[in-house]
Protein backbone atom coordinates (compact mmCIF):
# COMPACT_ATOMS: atom_id res chain seq x y z
CA UNK A 1 0.00 0.00 0.00
CA UNK A 2 1.16 3.64 -0.86
CA UNK A 3 -0.41 6.64 1.15
CA UNK A 4 0.50 10.06 1.47
CA UNK A 5 -0.11 12.18 4.61
CA UNK A 6 -0.27 16.13 3.46
CA UNK A 7 -1.21 19.33 4.76
CA UNK A 8 -0.13 19.32 8.63
CA UNK A 9 3.16 20.23 10.02
CA UNK A 10 5.83 16.98 9.85
CA UNK A 11 7.87 16.62 12.48
CA UNK A 12 11.12 15.09 10.75
CA UNK A 13 14.35 14.19 12.48
CA UNK A 14 14.81 17.16 14.38
CA UNK A 15 12.31 20.10 12.90
CA UNK A 16 9.32 20.87 11.73
CA UNK A 17 8.13 20.80 7.92
CA UNK A 18 4.97 23.20 8.20
CA UNK A 19 2.39 21.92 5.44
CA UNK A 20 4.43 18.92 4.65
CA UNK A 21 3.74 15.83 2.42
CA UNK A 22 4.86 11.99 3.87
CA UNK A 23 4.34 9.51 1.53
CA UNK A 24 4.90 5.68 2.49
CA UNK A 25 4.88 2.57 0.47
CA UNK A 26 5.61 -1.47 1.80
CA UNK A 27 4.91 -0.40 5.44
CA UNK A 28 8.06 2.33 5.34
CA UNK A 29 8.54 6.32 4.75
CA UNK A 30 9.34 6.65 1.21
CA UNK A 31 9.61 10.40 1.50
CA UNK A 32 9.48 13.61 3.63
CA UNK A 33 9.20 17.26 2.90
CA UNK A 34 7.31 19.99 1.27
CA UNK A 35 6.59 18.37 -2.08
CA UNK A 36 6.16 15.13 -3.47
CA UNK A 37 6.06 13.81 -6.86
CA UNK A 38 4.07 10.59 -6.07
CA UNK A 39 0.92 10.41 -7.55
CA UNK A 40 -0.92 6.97 -6.87
CA UNK A 41 -1.37 6.98 -3.57
CA UNK A 42 -4.23 7.30 -0.99
CA UNK A 43 -3.90 10.66 0.05
CA UNK A 44 -4.67 12.04 3.70
CA UNK A 45 -5.37 15.75 4.00
CA UNK A 46 -5.11 17.42 7.43
CA UNK A 47 -5.15 20.89 8.21
CA UNK A 48 -2.11 23.22 8.84
CA UNK A 49 -2.66 23.33 12.46
CA UNK A 50 -2.66 19.32 12.68
CA UNK A 51 0.83 17.69 13.60
CA UNK A 52 2.20 14.69 12.32
CA UNK A 53 4.69 12.86 14.87
CA UNK A 54 6.13 9.48 15.44
CA UNK A 55 4.22 6.87 17.24
CA UNK A 56 4.56 6.20 21.12
CA UNK A 57 6.65 3.57 22.07
CA UNK A 58 5.89 1.75 25.72
CA UNK A 59 8.49 0.37 27.29
CA UNK A 60 6.46 -0.50 30.28
CA UNK A 61 2.99 -2.37 29.76
CA UNK A 62 1.41 -5.21 31.37
CA UNK A 63 -2.25 -5.25 29.31
CA UNK A 64 -5.27 -3.41 28.30
CA UNK A 65 -8.62 -4.46 27.42
CA UNK A 66 -9.25 -7.17 29.56
CA UNK A 67 -5.89 -8.77 28.40
CA UNK A 68 -2.71 -9.37 30.14
CA UNK A 69 0.92 -10.50 29.17
CA UNK A 70 0.89 -13.25 31.87
CA UNK A 71 -2.15 -14.50 29.60
CA UNK A 72 0.01 -16.72 27.58
CA UNK A 73 -1.99 -16.68 24.86
CA UNK A 74 -1.43 -15.17 20.94
CA UNK A 75 -4.93 -13.94 21.42
CA UNK A 76 -3.96 -11.71 24.70
CA UNK A 77 -1.01 -10.41 23.37
CA UNK A 78 -3.25 -9.21 19.64
CA UNK A 79 -5.98 -7.73 21.94
CA UNK A 80 -3.04 -5.81 23.41
CA UNK A 81 -1.45 -5.02 20.19
CA UNK A 82 -4.83 -4.08 18.83
CA UNK A 83 -6.08 -2.05 21.79
CA UNK A 84 -2.65 0.31 21.52
CA UNK A 85 -2.89 2.67 18.57
CA UNK A 86 -6.32 4.13 19.61
CA UNK A 87 -4.04 5.62 22.11
CA UNK A 88 -1.28 6.36 19.71
CA UNK A 89 1.19 4.05 20.72
CA UNK A 90 3.12 1.66 18.18
CA UNK A 91 4.88 -0.37 19.16
CA UNK A 92 5.82 -1.66 22.76
CA UNK A 93 7.48 -4.46 24.93
CA UNK A 94 5.70 -6.95 26.39
CA UNK A 95 6.14 -6.95 30.20
CA UNK A 96 5.50 -9.77 32.52
CA UNK A 97 5.14 -9.55 36.19
CA UNK A 98 6.82 -11.61 39.52
CA UNK A 99 4.89 -15.16 39.38
CA UNK A 100 6.42 -18.83 39.13
CA UNK A 101 8.77 -19.63 36.64
CA UNK A 102 6.78 -21.84 34.75
CA UNK A 103 3.96 -19.18 34.11
CA UNK A 104 6.79 -16.86 33.66
CA UNK A 105 8.40 -19.32 31.08
CA UNK A 106 4.71 -19.82 29.26
CA UNK A 107 4.68 -16.61 28.95
CA UNK A 108 8.13 -15.78 27.37
CA UNK A 109 7.19 -18.76 24.84
CA UNK A 110 3.75 -17.42 24.28
CA UNK A 111 5.46 -13.91 23.36
CA UNK A 112 8.07 -15.71 21.50
CA UNK A 113 5.41 -17.52 19.10
CA UNK A 114 4.04 -14.13 18.11
CA UNK A 115 6.45 -11.23 17.98
CA UNK A 116 7.51 -11.40 13.92
CA UNK A 117 3.92 -12.83 13.34
CA UNK A 118 2.09 -9.75 14.15
CA UNK A 119 -1.40 -8.67 12.00
CA UNK A 120 -1.24 -5.67 9.59
CA UNK A 121 -1.92 -2.25 11.73
CA UNK A 122 -1.41 -3.63 15.26
CA UNK A 123 1.03 -2.07 17.69
CA UNK A 124 4.62 -3.88 17.19
CA UNK A 125 5.90 -6.04 20.04
CA UNK A 126 9.56 -5.16 19.85
CA UNK A 127 10.55 -7.62 22.63
CA UNK A 128 9.64 -8.35 25.98
CA UNK A 129 10.07 -6.72 29.60
CA UNK A 130 10.79 -8.88 32.64
CA UNK A 131 9.87 -7.15 35.48
CA UNK A 132 11.18 -9.32 38.12
CA UNK A 133 11.31 -11.63 39.59
CA UNK A 134 15.09 -10.35 41.00
CA UNK A 135 13.65 -8.23 43.17
CA UNK A 136 13.80 -6.66 46.74
CA UNK A 137 10.27 -7.95 49.14
CA UNK A 138 10.61 -4.93 50.77
CA UNK A 139 9.91 -2.97 47.95
CA UNK A 140 7.53 -5.42 46.23
CA UNK A 141 4.27 -3.10 45.45
CA UNK A 142 1.73 -4.99 43.40
CA UNK A 143 4.31 -7.57 42.65
CA UNK A 144 3.65 -11.30 44.58
CA UNK A 145 6.14 -11.54 47.12
CA UNK A 146 6.13 -14.95 47.43
CA UNK A 147 7.64 -15.91 43.94
CA UNK A 148 10.32 -13.39 44.70
CA UNK A 149 13.82 -15.21 43.56
CA UNK A 150 17.57 -14.05 43.87
CA UNK A 151 19.22 -13.06 40.39
CA UNK A 152 20.47 -15.64 38.60
CA UNK A 153 22.40 -15.65 34.88
CA UNK A 154 21.65 -18.96 33.91
CA UNK A 155 18.14 -18.97 34.83
CA UNK A 156 18.26 -15.80 32.66
CA UNK A 157 19.90 -17.28 30.05
CA UNK A 158 17.81 -20.19 29.97
CA UNK A 159 14.33 -17.58 29.82
CA UNK A 160 16.29 -15.76 26.99
CA UNK A 161 16.49 -18.76 25.18
CA UNK A 162 12.86 -19.66 25.68
CA UNK A 163 12.09 -16.13 24.52
CA UNK A 164 13.96 -16.78 21.89
CA UNK A 165 16.30 -13.74 22.42
CA UNK A 166 13.30 -11.38 22.65
CA UNK A 167 14.00 -9.85 26.41
CA UNK A 168 14.88 -6.44 26.10
CA UNK A 169 14.49 -4.52 29.48
CA UNK A 170 14.90 -6.50 32.91
CA UNK A 171 13.75 -4.75 36.23
CA UNK A 172 15.93 -5.91 39.40
CA UNK A 173 16.88 -4.57 42.95
CA UNK A 174 20.76 -4.00 42.61
CA UNK A 175 21.41 -4.15 46.64
CA UNK A 176 20.44 -7.77 46.45
CA UNK A 177 22.87 -10.95 46.19
CA UNK A 178 24.95 -11.30 42.86
CA UNK A 179 22.81 -8.35 41.47
CA UNK A 180 26.18 -6.58 40.54
CA UNK A 181 27.30 -9.58 38.47
CA UNK A 182 23.70 -10.08 36.96
CA UNK A 183 23.94 -6.32 35.76
CA UNK A 184 27.01 -6.89 34.42
CA UNK A 185 26.09 -10.35 32.41
CA UNK A 186 22.87 -8.40 30.77
CA UNK A 187 25.11 -5.34 29.66
CA UNK A 188 27.08 -8.12 27.79
CA UNK A 189 23.72 -9.41 26.32
CA UNK A 190 23.13 -5.66 25.45
CA UNK A 191 19.96 -6.11 27.59
CA UNK A 192 19.06 -3.23 29.72
CA UNK A 193 18.93 -3.45 33.17
CA UNK A 194 16.33 -1.33 34.82
CA UNK A 195 16.64 -0.40 38.65
CA UNK A 196 13.60 -1.21 40.62
CA UNK A 197 11.49 -2.40 43.60
CA UNK A 198 14.59 -1.82 45.30
CA UNK A 199 15.31 -0.63 48.74
CA UNK A 200 18.69 0.17 48.28
CA UNK A 201 21.01 3.32 48.11
CA UNK A 202 22.86 5.69 46.41
CA UNK A 203 25.59 3.59 46.93
CA UNK A 204 24.08 0.69 45.44
CA UNK A 205 22.82 2.69 42.49
CA UNK A 206 26.02 4.05 41.66
CA UNK A 207 28.11 0.38 41.85
CA UNK A 208 24.99 -0.64 39.36
CA UNK A 209 25.35 2.40 37.17
CA UNK A 210 29.43 1.07 36.73
CA UNK A 211 28.06 -2.73 36.30
CA UNK A 212 26.43 -1.44 33.34
CA UNK A 213 22.74 -0.74 34.29
CA UNK A 214 21.43 2.50 32.15
CA UNK A 215 17.42 2.64 32.90
CA UNK A 216 15.02 3.15 36.52
CA UNK A 217 11.85 1.55 36.36
CA UNK A 218 8.92 3.95 37.16
CA UNK A 219 11.01 6.03 38.91
CA UNK A 220 9.27 7.26 42.40
CA UNK A 221 7.57 4.26 42.61
CA UNK A 222 7.93 1.34 43.90
CA UNK A 223 12.12 1.87 45.93
CA UNK A 224 13.59 4.18 48.58
CA UNK A 225 12.66 7.30 48.47
CA UNK A 226 14.72 10.76 48.70
CA UNK A 227 15.96 12.22 52.27
CA UNK A 228 17.40 15.04 52.83
CA UNK A 229 20.52 12.48 54.57
CA UNK A 230 20.25 9.73 52.02
CA UNK A 231 18.99 10.42 48.62
CA UNK A 232 18.15 6.73 48.03
CA UNK A 233 17.33 4.92 44.52
CA UNK A 234 14.80 8.20 43.53
CA UNK A 235 17.59 10.91 44.55
CA UNK A 236 20.21 9.00 42.61
CA UNK A 237 17.78 8.63 39.85
CA UNK A 238 17.64 12.27 39.17
CA UNK A 239 21.01 13.35 39.84
CA UNK A 240 22.90 10.81 37.93
CA UNK A 241 22.87 11.64 33.89
CA UNK A 242 23.44 7.94 33.20
CA UNK A 243 19.84 6.67 33.53
CA UNK A 244 17.02 7.23 31.75
CA UNK A 245 13.95 7.23 34.09
CA UNK A 246 10.66 5.37 33.29
CA UNK A 247 8.42 8.18 34.36
CA UNK A 248 4.31 7.32 34.87
CA UNK A 249 2.94 10.61 34.00
CA UNK A 250 -1.11 9.63 35.56
CA UNK A 251 -1.04 12.61 38.15
CA UNK A 252 -1.83 9.17 40.80
CA UNK A 253 1.26 7.96 41.04
CA UNK A 254 3.34 10.77 41.03
CA UNK A 255 1.75 14.13 41.50
CA UNK A 256 2.40 16.56 38.88
CA UNK A 257 4.60 18.83 41.63
CA UNK A 258 6.89 16.05 41.85
CA UNK A 259 6.34 15.24 37.57
CA UNK A 260 7.71 19.14 37.37
CA UNK A 261 10.54 18.00 39.85
CA UNK A 262 12.05 15.27 37.54
CA UNK A 263 11.54 16.93 34.61
CA UNK A 264 13.77 19.98 35.34
CA UNK A 265 16.38 17.73 37.05
CA UNK A 266 16.29 15.04 34.07
CA UNK A 267 14.97 16.94 30.88
CA UNK A 268 13.27 15.61 28.41
CA UNK A 269 16.51 13.27 26.93
CA UNK A 270 16.71 11.29 29.74
CA UNK A 271 12.78 10.50 31.09
CA UNK A 272 11.11 7.78 29.04
CA UNK A 273 6.94 7.86 29.46
CA UNK A 274 5.67 4.47 30.25
CA UNK A 275 1.89 3.34 31.09
CA UNK A 276 2.33 0.58 33.28
CA UNK A 277 -1.08 -0.04 32.04
CA UNK A 278 -2.44 -3.56 33.43
CA UNK A 279 -5.29 -5.35 31.80
CA UNK A 280 -8.33 -3.05 33.15
CA UNK A 281 -7.11 0.13 30.73
CA UNK A 282 -10.00 0.50 28.29
CA UNK A 283 -12.65 -1.39 30.56
CA UNK A 284 -14.92 0.16 33.04
CA UNK A 285 -14.35 0.16 36.76
CA UNK A 286 -14.77 -3.52 38.60
CA UNK A 287 -12.28 -6.28 39.88
CA UNK A 288 -9.45 -7.41 37.82
CA UNK A 289 -6.70 -10.18 38.07
CA UNK A 290 -3.01 -8.46 38.10
CA UNK A 291 -0.25 -11.50 38.74
CA UNK A 292 -3.01 -13.90 40.20
CA UNK A 293 -3.99 -10.45 43.31
CA UNK A 294 -7.34 -9.13 42.80
CA UNK A 295 -6.90 -5.54 41.68
CA UNK A 296 -9.93 -2.77 42.08
CA UNK A 297 -10.64 -0.17 39.56
CA UNK A 298 -12.24 2.83 40.48
CA UNK A 299 -12.25 6.02 38.55
CA UNK A 300 -8.43 5.95 36.76
CA UNK A 301 -6.87 4.44 40.12
CA UNK A 302 -5.90 0.64 40.35
CA UNK A 303 -5.67 -0.90 43.88
CA UNK A 304 -4.75 -4.27 45.62
CA UNK A 305 -6.92 -5.54 48.87
CA UNK A 306 -3.90 -3.75 51.06
CA UNK A 307 -4.47 0.18 49.15
CA UNK A 308 -0.95 -0.30 47.11
CA UNK A 309 -1.20 1.22 43.90
CA UNK A 310 -0.76 -1.81 40.93
CA UNK A 311 -0.37 -0.85 38.00
CA UNK A 312 -2.16 1.82 36.02
CA UNK A 313 -4.87 1.85 33.62
CA UNK A 314 -3.15 5.07 31.72
CA UNK A 315 -2.97 6.09 28.31
CA UNK A 316 -0.03 7.13 26.33
CA UNK A 317 -1.60 9.95 24.72
CA UNK A 318 -3.50 10.96 28.35
CA UNK A 319 0.36 10.71 29.58
CA UNK A 320 2.02 12.93 27.10
CA UNK A 321 -0.86 15.77 27.76
CA UNK A 322 -0.18 15.69 31.10
CA UNK A 323 3.14 15.97 31.30
CA UNK A 324 2.90 18.98 28.67
CA UNK A 325 0.17 20.36 31.59
CA UNK A 326 2.55 19.77 34.66
CA UNK A 327 6.13 20.94 32.86
CA UNK A 328 6.60 23.60 30.37
CA UNK A 329 7.34 20.40 28.25
CA UNK A 330 6.64 20.90 24.35
CA UNK A 331 5.48 18.72 21.82
CA UNK A 332 8.88 18.24 20.59
CA UNK A 333 9.65 16.97 24.39
CA UNK A 334 7.14 14.48 24.07
CA UNK A 335 8.33 12.94 21.39
CA UNK A 336 12.00 12.73 22.43
CA UNK A 337 10.28 11.20 25.76
CA UNK A 338 7.74 9.13 24.07
CA UNK A 339 9.50 7.74 20.78
CA UNK A 340 13.00 8.88 20.33
CA UNK A 341 14.12 7.89 23.97
CA UNK A 342 12.50 4.65 23.85
CA UNK A 343 13.54 3.62 20.58
CA UNK A 344 17.40 4.49 21.68
CA UNK A 345 17.17 2.13 24.40
CA UNK A 346 15.44 -0.87 22.46
CA UNK A 347 17.68 -0.75 20.44
CA UNK A 348 15.51 -0.03 17.29
CA UNK A 349 16.34 3.35 16.73
CA UNK A 350 17.15 2.27 13.10
CA UNK A 351 14.03 1.76 11.92
CA UNK A 352 11.66 3.76 14.98
CA UNK A 353 11.53 6.51 16.75
CA UNK A 354 11.59 9.30 14.21
CA UNK A 355 9.71 10.33 10.88
CA UNK A 356 12.53 9.68 8.76
CA UNK A 357 13.17 8.16 5.27
CA UNK A 358 13.79 4.32 5.24
CA UNK A 359 12.15 3.69 8.92
CA UNK A 360 8.73 2.08 9.65
CA UNK A 361 5.99 3.75 8.86
CA UNK A 362 4.73 4.56 12.68
CA UNK A 363 3.57 7.91 12.77
CA UNK A 364 0.51 9.63 14.64
CA UNK A 365 -2.08 12.55 13.88
CA UNK A 366 -2.69 15.18 16.33
CA UNK A 367 -4.94 18.03 16.13
CA UNK A 368 -4.43 21.77 17.53
CA UNK A 369 -5.43 20.58 20.85
CA UNK A 370 -2.62 17.41 20.82
CA UNK A 371 -5.94 15.32 20.83
CA UNK A 372 -5.03 11.91 18.67
CA UNK A 373 -6.74 12.15 15.53
CA UNK A 374 -5.20 8.96 13.24
CA UNK A 375 -2.33 6.16 14.22
CA UNK A 376 -0.66 5.07 11.55
CA UNK A 377 1.13 1.55 12.45
CA UNK A 378 3.60 0.52 9.46
CA UNK A 379 1.30 2.41 6.73
CA UNK A 380 -1.75 0.85 7.90
CA UNK A 381 -4.31 3.16 9.49
CA UNK A 382 -5.24 1.65 12.82
CA UNK A 383 -7.19 4.11 14.57
CA UNK A 384 -8.93 6.71 13.46
CA UNK A 385 -10.55 8.96 15.90
CA UNK A 386 -15.02 9.26 15.87
CA UNK A 387 -16.37 12.81 15.22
Amino acid sequence: MTGKITGCAIYSGNEWIPEGNLTFEAGKITDVGQTSHHTLETVYHFPKSYRCIPGMIDMHIHGAKGADTMDATPEALRTIASALPAEGTTAFLATTITQSKKAIEEALENAASVIGHQKEGEAEIIGIHLEGPFINNKRAGAQPEKYIIPPDKACFDHWQEIAKGAIREVTLAPETEGALDFIRHLHEKHVIASIGHSDGGEKDLLQAIVAGASQVTHVFNGMRGLHHRQPGIVGGALLHHELYNELICDGRHVCKEVVRLAYQLKGSDRIILITDAMRAKCLKNGTYDLGGQPVHVKDGLALLDSGTIAGSVLKMDEAFRNIMSFTDATLEDVIQMGAINPARQCGVADRKGSITVGKDADFIILNEKNQLVMTFCKGILSYQKKD
